[in-house]
């Protein structure tokens, strides 16, 4: 029996329905993710499973027995010992515990109440099997490689998220929901995060992430949220994209004829007083029903529609950085002795932990902050500034007033346009744009920015953040409209397939003052840094060593089984090829992900069998066939 399941869910606020007969389950041992576009429904479906919503109609089961924890998208700000905000996971017995350690306080400075408090409380403390809790607290934290004692309040974003991911782990749950894990972390927690997951045997995972790269890693199938229903796709993000190209493309024709026939039937009905005589009742009961299904049909959302507004060139040079340092009062600098060229054209990343200077770096350079050296800046420069905190938006003002500051029209490339006309390529309705900031989700937030920004003519646009809580069709579209901007780019961001696809050089903070640039994107990076030199260095010799091995003539023979396995491979391989051509063909149109989706997802995901049972049988091939050289 499946962990969870929902049968025909059935959820709406008064809007479009955000499950409209949403059908899903999750089995022991799978890693979910859950994608969809900004406002479909998916933390609300968390809430869902998780207890804290119903339904209005349909059924959310869950299998006898199984515990659930969840970790929440938003980071507190509180304060607090963070081994009392893990132990808080545990629920009663945690606060059993702490009352427990007040009253023996109490009782050592001669308070009998507290005394005969402590008796009562440690039978219940026997009854919830609260003294091992300590000890979970304590292993889990040193685990997660968390200081008991610290105060939350004093840790980084990505050192609270390992607090409230310890907290959420406390009970070892069946299943845990994760919504959007990786916000505002930086890379090295992001990677400390996909390993710790993949670590955990046998722990169930539901998480909504838009980190390609994070989700790539850890789920083992993608089920997308799309105008109210579930639809569920075997692999990885890239599998997916793959799968869905084909859906739609189904979609789009069976649309197109539907519509078709909607507007034959329209043009025959309206035909004159002879043809009404011999009216086929059956054929306007019929045309009923066509324009019954047309009102009920959901058609995808629209995509995002970005261009940046093109300032006159700047010079040749953007930045001449020597020597810039940053120290605020007597710490030690947060940025040491760092020199650069920025040219016109060159597109730059930013990597390193919370905290070690990017934002601080950047703000120098723009002569927004002191520093020590100095920073030569080119001619013509105009900037637009993306922040990361938001503050260019003010929060009680509406999406229309914050973008268009209180005036109806914009200026677009040259072109005037009615400010609604202009939030509605960034998908915000009219009445969504009369709505204030602060009623909105942060990635509608990031969408106001972006329409903001991309008023502004710009040579020079610098980017602090820009893909938190973005979902990943606006991520794709932003990545496109940077990949044709003819400025400079400077981007700060923890999306390191975003980087990959965006940067042309890439600067490193280490975390004591020093940065290192790099050429191309974060993978090439990893493969360039000095560590991973060293290591290739290793393995070069490895492999030096291994072909010799391999020129030294073998007299080994091919025993009967290998013979045996020899002949058979060939015409093994070509039977998959055989289904392999015939999986394809039936998946070619893409109507099948229309007629028939469940079997549509079977054969796909026996497509991904067949290559790697090919790619297996290839490779023992040639090793056999190699010995039987030898």
């Amino acid at each position: 029996m499946a962990y969870i399941t929902l049968r025909d869910v059935q959820l709406a606020f008064g809007g479009p329905a955000l499950l409209d007969g949403a059908s899903f389950s999750l089995e022991r041992g799978e890693r979910v993710c859950l994608i969809g576009r900004n406002g479909e429904g998916k933390s609300t479906l968390l809430k869902l499973i998780e207890g804290s919503l119903l339904p209005d109609s349909g059924e959310v089961s869950l299998q006898n027995g199984i515990t659930i924890s969840m970790l929440a998208q938003d980071v507190p700000m509180d304060s607090g010992k963070v081994a009392d905000i893990v132990a808080d996971g545990a629920g009663e017995a945690s606060e059993v515990l702490r009352a427990y350690h007040a009253a023996s306080d109490a009782c050592v400075l001669g308070d009998m109440d507290a005394c005969d408090r402590m008796g009562n409380l440690q039978h219940k403390m026997d009854q919830l099997d609260g003294w091992a809790l300590e000890t979970k607290v304590n292993s889990i934290l040193s685990k997660m490689g968390l200081d008991p004692d610290a105060d939350l309040a004093d840790l980084s974003g990505g050192r609270k998220r390992r607090v409230l991911l310890a907290r959420a782990l406390l009970t070892q749950p069946d299943v845990l929901l994760l919504d959007e894990p990786t916000n505002h972390l930086d890379v090295e927690s992001i990677e400390w995060l996909e390993k710790f997951l993949l670590d955990q045997n046998n722990l169930t995972l539901l998480f909504i992430s838009h980190d390609r790269s994070f989700v790539d890693s850890i789920a083992t199938r993608i089920v997308e949220l799309d105008r109210g229903t579930l639809r569920s796709y075997e692999g990885n993000y890239s599998r997916y994209l793959e799968l869905k190209a084909m859906q739609m493309e189904a979609e789009e024709k069976q649309n197109a004829l539907f519509d078709k026939k909607l507007a034959e039937e329209e043009v025959w009905i309206r035909q004159g007083i002879k043809a009404r005589r011999t009216r086929n009742e059956g054929r306007v009961r019929a045309l009923k029903d066509l324009r019954e299904e047309s009102r009920a049909r959901r058609s995808q959302q629209g995509k995002v529609s970005m261009a940046t507004q093109d300032a006159n060139r700047s010079g040749k040079l953007v930045f001449d950085i020597e020597h810039l340092s940053v120290a605020f009062g007597n710490q030690e600098p947060i940025i040491k002795d760092f020199s650069a060229l920025v040219l016109r054209g060159d597109r730059i990343g930013l990597v390193g932990d919370n905290g070690v200077g990017k934002t601080t770096l950047i703000k120098a350079i723009l002569g927004e902050l002191e520093h020590g050296g100095t920073v030569k800046t080119g001619t013509q420069l105009e900037v637009a500034y993306f922040d990361q905190l938001r503050n260019a938006l003010d929060l009680e003002k509406s999406v229309k007033d914050n973008v268009s500051e209180g005036s109806d029209f914009v200026d677009v490339n040259g072109g005037r346009r009615h400010i609604y006309s202009y939030l509605q390529d960034f998908l915000f309705s009219p009445e969504r744009a009369r709505t204030p900031v602060k009623a909105l989700s942060g990635g509608e937030r990031n969408r106001i920015l972006l329409a903001k920004l991309l008023l502004k003519p710009s040579n020079l646009i610098v980017m602090d953040e820009p893909t938190n809580d973005l979902d990943m069709v606006t991520l794709e579209l932003l990545e496109e409209m940077l990949g044709g901007y003819k400025g400079t780019l400077l981007l700060i961001s923890h999306d390191r397939a975003f980087m990959d696809n965006v940067v042309t050089s890439t600067w490193v903070f280490d975390g004591k003052g020093h940065i290192d640039e790099y050429v191309g994107g974060y993978q090439d990076y990893l493969e360039q840094r000095p560590d991973q030199t060293a290591v290739d260095q290793k393995s070069d010799v490895k492999k030096a060593l291994a072909k010799a091995e391999a020129a030294t003539p073998k007299k080994a023979k091919l025993s009967y089984k290998d013979q045996r396995a020899l002949e058979q491979l060939p015409a093994e391989m070509e039977a998959l090829e055989k289904e392999q051509a015939e999986i394809n063909a039936k998946l070619a149109d893409g109507t099948l992900f229309v007629s028939n989706n469940d079997q549509a997802m079977k054969l796909s995901a026996r497509l991904a069998a067949i290559d790697e049972q090919l790619l297996e049988k290839l490779e023992r091939w040639e090793t056999l066939e190699n010995l039987s050289k030898g």
